[in-house]
């Protein structure tokens, strides 16, 4: 069973920084897409970003002068980077990833990380 894992969430004061992290129970040249969603309470899950295997980023429009995301296949993580963190970012950060090679049409979602932005 294919499992993402995420880490990195927590309890920040607003403006600061903080990395999220994913990992995977397979290789990474076997996602050939992997994402970071966002999902607070009441509301629905929605894209943060997504990095392609090529290199290709798509954030969403509204978050991405303060979301940086990227992977390092070598080391089997992804990353989402939050600078200047604000109260509406409060929220569960899931991990995804859509499969390629022997694992093609198949897609993950990790369980999540509670990021919390408060003073």
């Amino acid at each position: 069973q294919v499992r993402l894992v995420e880490s990195g969430g927590g309890s920040v004061q607003p403006g600061r920084s903080l990395r999220l992290s994913c990992t995977a129970s397979i290789s990474f040249i076997n996602l050939h897409l992997m994402a970071w969603y966002r999902q607070a309470a009441g509301k629905q899950r929605e894209l943060v970003a997504e990095i392609h295997d090529n290199g290709y980023i798509v954030y969403a429009e509204t978050l991405k002068d303060r979301f940086t995301i990227s992977r390092d296949n070598a080391k089997q993580m992804l990353y989402l980077d939050i600078d200047d963190l604000k109260p509406e970012d409060t929220a569960v950060y899931f991990c995804y990833g859509e499969g390629t090679r022997n694992y093609r049409g198949r897609t993950y979602w990790g369980q999540g990380t509670q990021v919390t932005v408060s003073s």
